[in-house]
């Protein structure tokens, strides 16, 4: 087969995964392989455009349309050879289509209630999409869906379940089920829930989190929701653990690790070690920096992305330097707690469906992942969850808001409930929230910014263990920074300076973006909560 000729089979297998989806059903057609990403199809035109920082933001040019046959564009490319920047550009504006500006999502004068701005906010920022564009990077999905907003177009992995608490909280469980059936749809389809719905965020998944969605579908009977969603349930669970089985103590294999006494624990991980299409300029750039292998580099960002905390002191050897990133040598608590969660969440699905067996085998798995927690995460002498960096064989002594998830699964006992509370109120508890851990580094997972997901975190893993006075004191603090600057500035944004009261975050890769998904799905349901705050 030709080089060209091989060039369309992957084209024409990438645009079967874009044909249209009955409502509420399966895929008409399951592509195999994956289709490819933006990188992938359009090869040296594709750096070529990214590494001459053609369009300011990296995401652009990756969720462009492309206007023709990529085979027939990148044959035009080679021909023509654009050399300088300007040419570039002509030639891409004439081949492809570029995202519009985001809408802003903001009230003129911030004087509106915030309750009201939040409630309008859910419909401009939901979308439909079961068909996508021919040979767009977009993942088309069978029901409506909420996007964060700003640059984020389309729909995000645990982005959404903080969404979905104040969509709740607004009576909008219609489209609480919608997203469910989304989510079970990715999984269904890829065999896991992507990172976010475009072709480039498949070789990744997110923290997983589709367990808390499918409780809240029936919060009186979660044991009945478990069951209807027990087969993606266990299919996202099999995406996590693969490899799991036989692997020698020491070794890793994907997201698993076996540790030297046999107890298997998890890592973040991205199943390539390339530049990321939507920062394809950013990791290159920090690969020349890095004295690591630009593989082993890549690889790491990446694991970092499927965190969803990128960037942060937390995957830096140094606790300094992005250069020294090394995602996947440590095993994360909170990744670890939300698997335990989904553990415990498939065996009373399958207690209800009355599959012994099967609720006997899930139970014997969350009790272990429960002990190791405990033997490799939890640190008597700090009185926290810390993460554990394998090739080590040590705890990483450094604090993170990440210690709250084993109070928020339901993972600590009372005792270490206790320790975690202490710590974090001295250390974590600032003005306006939860900082996300105490180092200052220019990242945005970094002091000063606090995270909406974070607070939520942090509340109700306080409540579960009767830290009631410490909950409220969270939500009061984080709710009147976000009633603050949205007075100030008419919108919710993304992150949250907790240091000082009325301002918004900054750091990261890109412009702070108002929108935004999960400060108002936190927010709404918070205020609910506390409505004396």
């Amino acid at each position: 087969m030709s080089t060209h000729s091989a060039f369309r089979r992957v084209v024409t297998l990438w645009v079967l995964a874009l044909i249209p989806i009955a409502r509420g059903g399966l895929p008409l057609a399951q592509p195999e392989p994956l289709p490819p990403s933006p990188e992938q199809v359009f090869q040296d035109l594709f750096v070529a455009v990214q590494d001459a920082a053609i369009y300011s933001d990296q995401k652009s040019f990756a969720d462009a349309v492309p206007r023709e046959d990529p085979a027939d564009i990148l044959a035009q490319y080679h021909a023509l050879r654009p050399l300088s920047s300007d040419a570039l550009k002509r030639f891409t504006d004439e081949h492809f289509l570029l995202p519009e500006a985001p809408m802003p999502a903001q009230s003129e004068t911030g004087q509106a209630s915030i309750v009201v701005h939040i409630d309008t906010l859910w419909h401009q920022l939901t979308r439909d999409t079961p068909t996508a564009p021919r040979y767009s990077s977009l993942l088309p999905l069978p029901e409506p869906y909420v996007v964060p907003g700003g640059r984020f177009r389309e729909i995000y992995y645990w982005d959404s379940f903080f969404t979905m608490l104040g969509l709740d909280q607004g009576g909008r469980q219609d489209l609480i089920a919608d997203m469910v059936r989304d989510f079970a749809y990715l999984i269904d389809s890829y065999g896991h829930v992507p990172n976010g719905t475009r072709t480039y965020y498949l070789s990744r998944s997110q923290p997983p989190f589709f367990f808390e969605m499918v409780g809240l579908l029936r919060p009186d009977s979660q044991r009945s929701a478990f069951a209807q969603y027990l087969p993606q349930l266990k299919r996202e669970y099999a995406f996590w653990m693969e490899g799991s089985a036989g692997l020698r103590p020491g070794a890793a294999h994907r997201r698993v690790v076996a540790l030297p006494d046999g107890s298997v624990l998890n890592r973040y991980w991205d199943d390539r070690d390339t530049p990321r299409d939507e920062s394809y300029l950013e990791d290159t750039e920090l690969a020349r920096k890095s004295a690591r292998p630009p593989a082993q580099t890549y690889r790491d960002i990446r694991a970092a992305a499927e965190s969803g905390w990128d960037f942060s002191s937390r995957w830096f050897a140094d606790a300094r330097t992005h250069a020294t990133i090394d995602t996947s040598e440590i095993l994360p608590i909170d990744l670890n707690s939300l698997l335990f969660g989904l553990e415990e969440s498939i065996g009373i699905g399958c207690q209800y469906r009355g599959d012994r067996r099967c609720a006997r085998q899930f139970a014997h798995k969350a009790a272990a992942r429960h002990a190791a927690i405990d033997r490799y995460l939890w640190d008597a002498r700090m009185g926290a969850y810390l993460d554990y960096r394998w090739t080590q064989r040590a705890r990483i002594q450094r604090l993170s808001a990440a210690t709250l998830y084993p109070l928020f699964l339901g993972v600590a006992s009372a005792r270490q409930a206790s320790a975690v509370a202490r710590i974090t109120e001295r250390d974590l508890l600032k003005p306006a929230g939860i900082v996300t851990t105490p180092l200052t580094t220019g990242e945005q997972w970094d002091a000063p910014n606090g995270w909406a997901p974070i607070q939520w975190i942090a509340v109700a893993g306080m409540r579960r263990y009767g830290a009631d006075e410490l909950a409220q004191s969270i939500a009061c603090r984080w709710t009147s920074n976000v009633i603050a600057v949205y007075r100030e500035t008419g919108k919710l944004v993304e992150k949250y300076d907790v240091m000082t009261t009325g301002r918004s975050g900054g750091g990261g890769e890109y412009p702070l973006q108002d929108g935004f998904g999960w400060t108002n799905g936190v927010t709404r349901k918070l205020l609910a909560m506390y409505p004396g705050c």
